[in-house]
């Protein structure tokens, strides 16, 4: 099976740079809509204008309450945004959500104990969508390791409702962290990032659960970390650049199929 899916998968030609935004919050991840970058760092949050690259407004949360706010989606009229206590244990995750205008907290999720450590929710097909992280090392649990990191859908009450593995080809890029970004395409693929390739894997995601189906890998021009799709946009993703502080746009290559 693994050879299977070895000889199915492909990499593509690197994405190209549209646009590099200076932030200093650009440490975990960021988000998206049609005036706005969210740029996402533990218990902050900033947003800046996509036009004049000014800070429009910003969040700074207490990080006994905010501990790893690890990445954000503008889905709907609220900012949503993945947290977890990283690197203690044992693992516990909880959903923020914000005025995406403000940057106002509105009110926290608490999932608790879940399969890993929360890194990115999305929306898609009336269900909420998440990446749950393991470790090799520090931030994980005894006796779990990067192998288990996990995609898990839940209904509108955050039950869960099937759940899926990564491919071992994709694990072992990841290896020793884990799936840092990841969100959903117009094409009803999952993207996901590690923690520090530069890297996008491309995933089919079966219908019932089990193991998710690698179909490309994708040259980008960031290290891994939270990602968003500009949704007015086609192909347009953003990722951000840690070591320069920096939020960047880049066009993606077609992938076949769907």
């Amino acid at each position: 099976m693994l050879e299977l899916l070895a000889a199915v998968a492909v990499t593509l030609a690197p994405a190209q740079v549209i646009s590099r935004l200076s932030a200093p919050e650009a440490d975990q991840g960021v988000a998206v809509d049609a005036g706005s970058i969210y740029a996402v760092d533990n218990s902050r949050i900033a947003r800046y204008d996509r036009k004049t690259g000014a800070k429009l407004a910003e969040f700074l949360g207490d990080p006994r309450q905010f501990p790893h706010m690890n990445s954000c989606a503008v889905i709907g009229r609220e900012l949503i945004c993945a947290d977890s206590n990283y690197p203690a244990t044992p693992m516990l995750s909880q959903v923020e959500v914000f005025d995406p205008a403000s940057l106002a907290h509105l009110r926290t999720i608490s999932l608790g104990h879940q399969p890993g450590s929360l890194t990115w929710v999305d929306r898609r097909d009336g269900s909420w969508w998440a990446g749950f992280a393991n470790y090799d090392g520090r931030g994980g649990e005894p006796g779990r390791d990067h192998r288990l990191t996990a995609l898990v859908r839940f209904d509108d009450r955050w039950r869960a409702q099937a759940s899926w593995t990564f491919p071992e080809a994709v694990l072992a890029r990841m290896a020793p962290r884990s799936a840092s970004g990841g969100t959903f395409g117009a094409d009803g693929r999952l993207y996901v990032t590690g923690h520090d390739r530069p890297e996008l894997y491309v995933l089919d995601v079966p219908p019932t659960g089990g193991v998710l189906s690698l179909v490309a890998t994708i040259p980008i021009a960031v290290d891994g970390q939270a990602i968003a799709f500009d949704r007015a946009a086609p192909g347009v993703l953003f990722g951000i650049s840690r070591a320069k502080r920096e939020v960047v746009a880049m066009q993606l290559p077609p992938v076949e199929g769907k």
